[in-house]
């Protein structure tokens, strides 16, 4: 009995110490056939992103069979919501990315659904928000952004790819709180997403735009835009150029998370299998080429501790936009 425990071992370690401890084993066991993602933006955003790149590592790993991908822009995120909600029956194969705008929204009563509405799968990763500017811009720092703002605020207007009072508005405000200026002066023009809002940036319609931070290290390595500062406690691999916010004397850090949520009613053996497959994909190399590629952070937490983590912010949150205004 020992020798073949021994030997189990050994053959674990050595299994592990090649790196295939990943795909090598987790790719062996299908955990689902498929994987129908519910993206509730449009194309080139940070949910797109997210929806697509976890397909993406779940099928290259073997972890499901296969997965398809639906994207149902409108209301802020709410059309997708309601969908879900209202087909739930026909829709325990899908799965709904989202992350802090469900918490936003539901507070700021833009929808009337939250996250209790949702079968709760998994938060999934953080993704730092980036301030940045064209690349033929004259502005190169924070310091020159707030320069201009001071010089002529109306004619210096913030973009991002969600409504008034919603995450690109709200890391805006909280970047210009921190830096000595009024929030709620700050022109900030909301567009349905990411895309929209970089096409504004490239024709001069708005001086900064307000996104993720993995959209911003695609634009910036497209030769699309310079980052002028990233909500990081620390600069970023993906970005190592990139300077933070605190490195620029405004003190202020923000992390979003993306995660998943399937219809309202979900068997508990269907929950767990997803919840499974994703537990499983961060040991696999496939994730980390894509998490890596999009500068994200691994945050995960499933069921229950995902519920807490989502209460907690919902606290934090409407602190803070009760505090900006917001509420």
């Amino acid at each position: 009995m020992t020798t073949l425990k021994l030997g189990r071992r050994a053959l674990i370690a050595a299994v592990a110490a090649l790196g295939l401890s990943g795909s090598a084993m987790a790719g062996g066991h299908q955990v689902l056939e498929s994987i129908h993602f519910l993206i509730p933006g449009g194309a080139g955003g940070g949910w797109d992103g997210t929806a697509r790149g976890t397909g993406e590592a779940l099928t290259k790993a073997g972890l499901i069979g296969s997965a398809s991908y639906e994207n149902m822009s409108g209301g802020g995120g709410g059309k997708a919501i309601g969908y879900l909600i209202e087909n739930a029956d026909s829709n325990h194969g899908t799965l709904m990315v989202n992350s802090t705008p469900i918490v936003i929204r539901s507070l700021t009563g833009v929808f009337p659904h939250n996250f209790r509405d949702l079968t709760l799968v998994s938060g999934t990763i953080g993704d730092y928000a980036a301030m940045v500017v064209n690349k033929d811009s004259p502005i190169n720092s924070m310091a020159d952004l707030l320069a201009a703002y001071e010089a002529d605020p109306r004619a210096t207007a913030i973009g991002g790819g969600s409504v008034p009072g919603g995450m690109d508005h709200l890391v805006a405000a909280m970047v210009m709180e921190a830096a000595g200026k009024d929030a709620l002066g700050v022109k900030y023009i909301p567009y349905d997403a990411g895309g929209k809002a970089m096409a504004a940036l490239l024709s001069g319609e708005i001086a900064a735009l307000s996104t993720g931070f993995s959209e911003a290290v695609d634009l910036a390595n497209a030769g699309e835009v310079k980052i002028i500062g990233v909500t990081s406690s620390e600069r970023v691999a993906a970005a190592p150029d990139a300077m933070t916010m605190m490195e620029q004397g405004i003190d202020t850090t923000f992390v979003n998370w993306r995660g998943f949520f399937a219809a309202p009613g979900l068997p508990a053996d269907k929950l767990a299998m997803y919840q499974d497959a994703i537990t499983k994909m961060y040991d696999t190399p496939e994730w980390e080429e894509v998490r890596a590629r999009n500068g994200w952070v691994n945050i995960h937490n499933s069921g229950d501790d995902f519920k807490t983590f989502l209460q907690n912010q919902e606290q934090v949150i409407g602190d803070l936009m009760k505090k900006l205004g917001f509420l």
